[in-house]
Parts: C-alpha cells; sequence; structure tokens
C-alpha cells in the first residue's frame, strides 16, 4: 500500500463567469489560498442569454473542480457563495468519492472523511417528488430529434453514431484543449460525415507542473466534466439531447479493495448517469417556461463490449481510421504516436474483443504488423484482462472480465487462428474456469437503461 499523502485543508469554489461575447466560461477554485482558473471555450454564436445555458455552466463549474481538488485532496470543500440543493449534494459528495476512488487508492488516502460545507437551497417544486432515476423532462412536440454525441474515435462512439444517425439529427461533440487536435479523433469524425460542435478546454497550467510544485497526481473521472460540458455545448446550440457511448461492463468494479469498489470508470457507470440525470431533472425544473435542459443518456447502456465489438467489425468504413491506442493520446506532441503501439492495455483489450469478429489479416493490418495477440510477451496483459492471473484488471477503460473470457473462446474457434499459440493458451486458462460465460447472453441486452423511446429500437434493444 501506497504511504498516506498528505492532504491539504480547504478546497473551495470560488466563482464562475460567462463572457458571451469570447464564448467563453472561466471557473475559478483554490487549494488552501492557491488559485486556480479553467477556461471553457463554445461557440460564440450560441444562445448564450438562454437560462438552460446559464443552468449549465453552473454544473460544468460544480463537475470541473474535482481536477483541483486532487492537487491536495482536502477533507473540506467549500461551495463559497454557491447554493445547492440536497440532490445535487449528495450527487458532488458521490462524484468525488466514487469518480476519486482509483486517485485516493494509488495515493493511499481516505477520502470518507471529506465534509462538503457551504449554502444550501431548496429543491425546485416540480422536482421534489422526482428520484434520480427518473428522466430528464422530454419535449411536448414529438420527441428528441436533434442530438450531440460526444465523439472519442473508438468504436463504442462510432457504434453509437451509427445506430443515431438513421433517426436524428446528428453532430459530433468533441472537446480538446485549445489549438490542439488528435488525429485519432479526427480521422475517424471525418469518415462519419457528420457535423463537429468544438469545446476548447484549457485547464489551469499549474497542473502540467504537478510534480513540480508538489501536487497530488492520478486520475480524475473526466468524463463527468466532459458530459456537462456537452449538456451546456447542447444548450448553446439548442439539441435536445447529448448521447453518450458507455456501455454497460463500464459500471463493473475494476478492483475491491476491502471490501469497496473501486471503478477506473465511475462517470461512465450507470450509477453517475442516474445521479447526473437527478441533477439535470433538478436544473430543468427550475428553469422558466419555455427552456428546457437537453436530455441525457447513453445508447449503449444494456450492451455488452462483446456486442458493441460484432457491430463495429461490420463498419469496415472505419477500420483504418479508428486508433483506441493510450499512445494515440499523449498530452505530449513529442511522445505521440500515429500508430497503434501494439503493447499497452488497451491495444491488447481491442485486439481480444474484435479477434472473434474479424479475419486475422484484417486484425494485423490495423495494427500494422504488431498485432498483439501475434506477441507471445503479453500473456501477462491478457491473463490480467481474463481475471486468470494475480494481476489485477488495469486502470484502463476495458471490458470486464467474463467479456474477454467470451472473446477468448470465440476467438479460438475461428479457422484462420489455428496455430496462435497465445490465444490456444489463453482458451485452455479460462476452459478450466467454472461458470464458463455464456457468449449468447453477453450478446443481448444487459441491465436497465435510460434510452427513451424514440431510441428504443432494435438495433440497440434486441
Amino acid at each position: 500500500m501506497t504511504p498516506p499523502a498528505r492532504r491539504g485543508d480547504v478546497f473551495r469554489y470560488e466563482s464562475y463567469e460567462i463572457d458571451a461575447d469570447a464564448g467563453l466560461l472561466l471557473c475559478r477554485y483554490s487549494v488552501d489560498g492557491r488559485q486556480f482558473e479553467e477556461r471553457i471555450t463554445l461557440d460564440p454564436a450560441g444562445q448564450w442569454d438562454s437560462p438552460s445555458v446559464t443552468a449549465a455552466a453552473r454544473l460544468v463549474f460544480l463537475l470541473a473542480g474535482v481536477s483541483y481538488y486532487k492537487t491536495a485532496a482536502p477533507p473540506v470543500i467549500d461551495l463559497g457563495q454557491l447554493a445547492v440543493t440536497g440532490c445535487e449534494r449528495d450527487f458532488l459528495r458521490e462524484y468525488y468519492l466514487e469518480g476519486l476512488g482509483e486517485f485516493a487508492f494509488r495515493n493511499g488516502i481516505d477520502l470518507s472523511d471529506v465534509r462538503i460545507e457551504g449554502p444550501s437551497v431548496p429543491a425546485p417544486a416540480a422536482a421534489a417528488g422526482r428520484g434520480r432515476n427518473d428522466r430528464v423532462p422530454q419535449r411536448a412536440g414529438g420527441g428528441i430529434r436533434r442530438v450531440l454525441v460526444p465523439f472519442g474515435g473508438g468504436i463504442d462512439s462510432i457504434v453509437t453514431v451509427e445506430l443515431i444517425r438513421h433517426r436524428a439529427e446528428a453532430a459530433l461533440f468533441i472537446v480538446n484543449r485549445p489549438g490542439d487536435r488528435f488525429d485519432a479523433i479526427e480521422r475517424p469524425a471525418a469518415v462519419t460525415g457528420l457535423p463537429i460542435v468544438r469545446a476548447g478546454r484549457q485547464i489551469d497550467p499549474q497542473l502540467l507542473r504537478s510534480r513540480e510544485l508538489g501536487f497530488l497526481n492520478g486520475h480524475v473521472p473526466v468524463t463527468g466534466i466532459l458530459s456537462a460540458i456537452a449538456v451546456m455545448a447542447a444548450s448553446l446550440a439548442a439539441y435536445n439531447a447529448v448521447v453518450m457511448s458507455n456501455e454497460w461492463s463500464a459500471s463493473v468494479a475494476t478492483i475491491q479493495v476491502g471490501g469497496r469498489a473501486i471503478n477506473h470508470q465511475y462517470s461512465k457507470s450507470a450509477a453517475f448517469e442516474a445521479a447526473f440525470r437527478g441533477v439535470l431533472a433538478e436544473a430543468a425544473a427550475a428553469l422558466p417556461d419555455g427552456h428546457e435542459i437537453p436530455d441525457y443518456f447513453s445508447a449503449l447502456r444494456p450492451r455488452t463490449e462483446l456486442w458493441i465489438a460484432e457491430q463495429f467489425a461490420r463498419m469496415e468504413q472505419y477500420h483504418s481510421t479508428f486508433r483506441s491506442c493510450n499512445r494515440a493520446f499523449h498530452i505530449d506532441k513529442s511522445q505521440r504516436l500515429d500508430h497503434w503501439c501494439g503493447q499497452c492495455d488497451k491495444c491488447c483489450f481491442i485486439d481480444l474483443i474484435l479477434a472473434p469478429f474479424l479475419p486475422v489479416t484484417e486484425l494485423e493490418r490495423i495494427f500494422g504488423g504488431q498485432e498483439p495477440l501475434a506477441d507471445p510477451s503479453l500473456a501477462p496483459r491478457f491473463r490480467a484482462l481474463l481475471g486468470t492471473s494475480d494481476v489485477s484488471k488495469p486502470f484502463e477503460c476495458v471490458g470486464e472480465v467474463n467479456e474477454c473470457r467470451a472473446a477468448t473462446l470465440l476467438a479460438a474457434r475461428r479457422p484462420d487462428r489455428a496455430g496462435c499459440k497465445l490465444l490456444e493458451e489463453l482458451a485452455a486458462d479460462v476452459t478450466i474456469l467454472p461458470g464458463t460465460p455464456s457468449t449468447e447472453g453477453l450478446l443481448r441486452p444487459v441491465g436497465e437503461h435510460f434510452i427513451p423511446a424514440a431510441y428504443a429500437t432494435e438495433d440497440v434493444l434486441a
């Protein structure tokens, strides 16, 4: 266990400010007096005077604070002048504790003592009886038809685009640092042919000097931050919904520590989706008549990574452009790869989950001759994904162990995989385990979801 880190005393929400002329949201925070400022740029031609935009900006301010809190992880979170409802306070506490679960584990910190201090405000009357699992109020005029799809260039968001584009006027939503774009996102985005709504997120430069300044460092629930920014962008441009690409397995814990689940993908989980929808429902209830908050749901929530991979395998137009390798998204451009590294946990997972559905020659081409399953030295990484070794599942956005085991068994049955020694060994490991996973079951819907009726089609749910 990592020795406990030294923590700060107080993290404070200072203020947020909208500059409509510049298309800018400024969020200011402090930790023990040290000031931080985050700058988020959006289309200045948007409807900046809309009450829904103001409400969404407030939520961005709430969620983006986690990046600065983690510099010292103090036990007190001071909301300053920002009054919150009981629902928002509960949501924020869960967001910090669960979203920073991996961060706390790696830094040897117990965040259960965190207190959120600051003013309270009653819930809007229309939302007082609404539970966190209720839907965001829908429009009275025929359902949702204009949607933003946050797009990261991976197989999940690509499948969502292809499911949604035939049922709505869809646009991609992409967030980058100002002046920087990732080729691994831009190339598949171009293949979609859809318009792109962009946002710039400029974190305080001090965060890039964490080691030098003695800050704590680690994973934050960034999808939560991007979700709030997407809701603001949708409000600005009058989109009806933000459609995420978070699958069933995003809700499965990465590891269990002392009886507590730690999920690297918390802000992609069903628990986060439900809680955030509850907060959005309250925000919608507080708006004047005629103004609404965009809906928020994941189109893939009831689906497994195995099903998603099966769908993606048919989308040949994307096979030469998508790239989910971690090295494609390095902040330092000099270390950013323009090809799959073929070595990281994400490369191994993508290869494994696609192997049942794509010819080996196609995967060799995708990985540029460095397909992970062709490299016996990567056996420990694959066994971690399968849960067949003492090494825990990696802290990455990868599938649940039964999905990986089912993919292994399916891939090993392919005639073109005959003679793949590593795959044969992995399949043998899985075969002797009790409770062999049901491939058929993993290709059917799993669990609950919030997909509106307009999208509850056979494509997603059958």
